[in-house]
């Protein structure tokens, strides 16, 4: 029998998580029967769909939702020999037994020398997120200019990589001047700190004066509708995520799109990567081959102890994180 460690949504979260909104509680697990697999955590990721999806998937007590990197201890399954190597949803848990339908294994030839917590990050969700958003969303082409903001998180700082090697002019902004400087060594073009800038339409213009043929949108509110008058005819939106509004205890209002979609004939569309699943494992390898080439870097921000998951988790939201947030178990 194996003792697991768990973190639970004790109560809802009212704005901003707190320490008390989490629960960790201890479960015995069952011995794997025949099929099964025993899992232990390795690294453990935290996202910001954590905080919108906890609210309309989850029910006070359940485990929080979430991927982890996780190694085989104990099989009775031919698929996964014990000591590989796993992807799994299981959850904010530190072991799981499961019978192996919704596991990933990591790469077959996955490199000595990369991180195993990429597979949480840029050779994970993160990655296929940018990826698709771009080239299935944005339809981006060589020579058209892309905006990214949340630029220094996960899949910001993935989006503006993928958009250099294919040709495109960057433009990204980011919280700190450390996230600028870095962001920079990325090879954005162009790169500004919303939070000390005088006027974030005169930053945004100034970066790019012609305007934008495409926007990956990972922030929303006031900052969605600073940017709509600048994009040009035609533009694309790819809306990822809305980190801004996910804490409002009193949901933003306007301004609205309409008109500029209309005159500009904008197309704007919402997604998730799981739309795009029967690509996965070949995207995989292509956002592998980037790295190992020197195409694509990547920075974590690595917190270490399984019972600091919460801590982790609002310091994300609070962007504490330059690049993939993780915990190493």
């Amino acid at each position: 029998m194996v003792v697991s460690k768990a973190w639970t949504l004790h109560q809802h979260f009212q704005g901003f998580p707190k320490a008390s909104d989490f629960h960790l509680r201890e479960e015995t697990l069952p011995q794997p029967k025949n099929g099964q697999v025993l899992l232990e955590a390795v690294f453990l990721s935290v996202d910001p769909y954590m905080r919108p999806y906890s609210q309309t998937m989850m029910k006070e007590g359940d485990v929080m939702i979430g991927s982890q990197v996780a190694k085989v201890i104990q099989s009775y399954n031919p698929s996964f020999p014990v000591g590989c190597h796993v992807v799994s949803d299981c959850g904010w848990r530190s072991h799981w037994v499961c019978d192996g339908a919704e596991l990933t294994p990591v790469l077959p030839d996955w490199p000595q020398d990369i991180p195993l917590s990429l597979a949480l990050g840029a050779i994970g969700m993160p990655g296929l997120t940018a990826l698709y958003g771009l080239e299935e969303v944005c339809e981006i082409k060589k020579g058209e200019t892309l905006l990214v903001n949340a630029a220094a998180g996960a899949v910001g700082s993935v989006v503006g990589q993928i958009a250099k090697i294919k040709g495109c002019r960057v433009v990204g902004c980011a919280g700190t001047d450390t996230k600028v400087s870095y962001l920079k060594e990325l090879g954005f073009d162009q790169v500004f700190n919303y939070k000390t800038a005088t006027s974030l339409e005169e930053s945004l213009r100034e970066a790019a004066p012609h305007g934008y043929d495409c926007y990956f949108e990972n922030v929303g509110g006031k900052f969605s509708s600073v940017v709509m008058p600048q994009m040009r005819e035609y533009g694309r939106i790819a809306v990822c995520g809305s980190i801004s509004m996910y804490n409002d205890t009193t949901p933003q209002t306007g301004p609205y799109v309409h008109t500029h979609m209309i005159f500009k004939q904008l197309r704007m569309e919402g997604f998730l990567c799981a739309r795009w699943k029967h690509k996965h494992q070949q995207s995989l390898r292509r956002l592998m081959a980037w790295m190992t080439e020197g195409k694509l870097r990547c920075s974590e921000h690595i917190t270490s102890g399984f019972n600091n998951m919460p801590a982790a988790f609002m310091g994300m939201l609070q962007g504490d994180n330059t690049g993939k947030a993780v915990v190493k178990v």
